[in-house]
């Protein structure tokens, strides 16, 4: 007969497999990055590794939530952390997808002159990468309020990305022979457009899963109104 106390270890055992890929995720996102800031070609290799491991994660801990499910048939607040985490980990790989698009992006500049500073875009890295920090300890530490702040600063992404992308557009504009490296540049803010975006669905999956709140379609519906 399974204890209280085993389930718990089990649950428990969940939660560090699920943070080890997070902190992977998050690595993984910062090296991307700082392949195409640091022109460090190198670095930008690795992470095509890197995915290979996020990947594994997801379908380990994968396997874990459905043996849970089936097995111990968890109630309200465990049930509600299995099928959280069972999201997280998908927002998770496609974090690390994301990332090796960055990568891949880099190989491709980093072959190139670099057509403007890297001002704006490691601005967005960095907020992407504090949405994912921490949505890691709002998840850890039940932090609703911290979860909530997360989806906050969503919009700052969105802000630079648009911000980016009229930029660029401008360099496209004015000479034709910059337009394969903008969208390059392009391409990179929109993955850290939608990094942010998967840190906004995990802390959204964090306050269900801590107060059975549902504020996604609530957000949805107030964009609609603007």
């Amino acid at each position: 007969m399974i204890t209280e106390t085993q389930f718990q270890k089990e649950l428990e055992a969940l939660k560090e497999n699920l943070l080890k890929m997070a902190t992977l995720v998050e690595e993984t996102i910062h090296d991307a990055v700082q392949s195409l800031v640091k022109r460090d070609s190198d670095l930008a290799n690795q992470i095509f590794q890197r995915e290979k491991q996020i990947n594994e994660m997801e379908l380990i801990i994968d396997e874990m939530c459905l043996k849970l499910l089936a097995l111990r048939q968890p109630m309200a607040v465990d049930l509600r952390f299995i099928t959280s985490a069972m999201k997280i980990i998908t927002d998770l790989e496609r974090m690390g997808d994301q990332a090796v698009n960055i990568a891949e992006r880099a190989l491709s500049l980093n072959q190139e002159p670099q057509l403007k500073p890297y001002i704006d875009l490691p601005r967005m890295a960095e907020i992407a990468q504090s949405m994912v920090k921490d949505v890691l300890d709002a998840f850890v530490n039940r932090d609703v309020q911290l979860a909530r702040s997360v989806c906050e600063r969503d919009d700052l992404v969105d802000g630079l990305n648009d911000q980016v992308v009229r930029e660029l557009l401008t360099y496209m504009m004015s000479d034709p022979k910059t337009i394969p490296r903008a969208v390059h540049l392009m391409i990179v803010a929109r993955c850290l457009e939608r990094i942010a975006d998967h840190a906004t669905n995990i802390a959204e999956d964090i306050i269900f899963m801590v107060a059975a709140l549902v504020i996604k379609h609530h957000a949805d519906e107030k964009e609609k109104n603007v």
